[in-house]
């Protein structure tokens, strides 16, 4: 079953970069050369309404690369929405189903022929259709497929369209790097993934931390080196993005959560697969109590060091006072040597 999953996540992936290798052609420098459907359809669209902002409405070409930015995010916001509408159902539906999970998980680990395994995975799969949970939860490749190609189109937009490497912003070239800039849209994505790291439940959220840190570093990264309008576009998305998740986490997730709650009141989750006949609960019973024994076992073994190590040192630090007691000093020991010295000359034979 896993390895279904990640050959389908493989196939998915293999398709999007297929996708979007032809979206838009560039020449040796990376320009765009003007092939491809997207630069046709969208790359061009794009630019001619960011020189109409620009020039006929004269809002200059920092504003026109926001007004741009965000009329396409607008459009293409109820697929971003439903996709995380659609993961945040599954991952509540998780939720309820997972004290049934662990069981399953746990006899797995016990399952000593490969029959068992093979049916103890055969229940997993049948608890997670039966309850209507997707193997990918809810991550639908299609609606990233869709909205690629405007994300694209956007970029080329911003980095390409004639007169924006010329045109200044708060100060700022357009045309150059800017570091503030990068700065900032390195921040805006860090601060959607840590939003978007509240809808997780806490004992995933150390997991997905270092996944959802890899897209604000990228940015950041590409942000140091490609000119101000392009980073410009980042940090509108980066803004549009935080406001999307916080919709999402306070607007949507409340009323995702009670829907649950009525679909589970009506239908609590099921399986028509005992797994207590496949491995007995009593078993899983021996094994806790087992590793309990041994926890127990180490933690007392663990104390008896320490305590066999304290006395050592107590040893040690007493045996040094006694020694230090019994040295005599430099007077006792001057007083000593004339002492024997004395002797030496009694006992010489005159």
């Amino acid at each position: 079953m896993k390895q279904r999953k990640k050959l389908y996540l493989f196939g998915g992936l293999l398709f999007l970069a297929v996708l979007l290798t032809g979206c838009v052609q560039t020449d040796a420098s990376g320009h765009p050369t003007g092939d491809g459907w997207v630069y046709n359809l969208l790359v061009r669209p794009m630019s001619a309404a960011i020189h109409f902002f620009a020039n006929n409405l004269h809002l200059g070409y920092g504003l026109a690369i926001i007004v741009i930015t965000l009329i396409v995010r607008l459009c293409i916001l109820p697929l971003g929405l439903s996709q995380s509408k659609k993961m945040m159902l599954q991952q509540e539906k998780m939720q309820a189903i997972q004290p049934e999970m662990q069981r399953i998980q746990e006899k797995m680990r016990l399952a000593q022929t490969e029959e068992e395994k093979q049916k103890l995975t055969i229940a997993y799969g049948a608890l997670m259709k039966e309850n209507n949970i997707s193997l990918f939860g809810g991550m639908g490749c299609l609606p990233l497929i869709i909205q690629m190609p405007f994300f694209t189109a956007l970029y080329f937009s911003a980095r390409y369209t004639p007169g924006i490497d010329q045109s200044v912003f708060l100060g700022f070239s357009l045309g150059k790097a800017s570091m503030l800039f990068a700065l900032i849209a390195m921040g805006a994505y860090f601060l959607q993934s840590y939003l978007s790291s509240l809808s997780v439940p806490k004992e995933q959220r150390k997991q997905m931390m270092m996944p959802m840190m890899v897209s604000p570093i990228m940015i950041g990264m590409m942000s140091f080196n490609a000119p101000a309008g392009v980073t410009l576009y980042w940090i509108i998305g980066g803004i549009f993005s935080c406001i999307q998740t916080l919709i999402i986490n306070f607007y949507h997730k409340p009323r995702i959560k009670k829907q649950v709650a009525e679909q589970l009141k009506k239908n609590p989750p099921k399986t028509t697969i005992d797994v207590d006949e496949i491995i007995p609960q009593d078993m899983i019973d021996r094994h806790r109590e087992r590793q309990e024994r041994q926890q127990v076992q180490a933690q007392g073994q663990t104390e008896d060091h320490r305590r066999n190590a304290g006395k050592q040192r107590h040893r040690h630090d007493t045996h040094d006072v006694v020694n230090q007691n019994n040295e005599p000093t430099s007077d006792e020991s001057t007083s000593n040597e004339d002492h024997r010295r004395n002797a030496g000359k009694q006992n010489h034979p005159h």
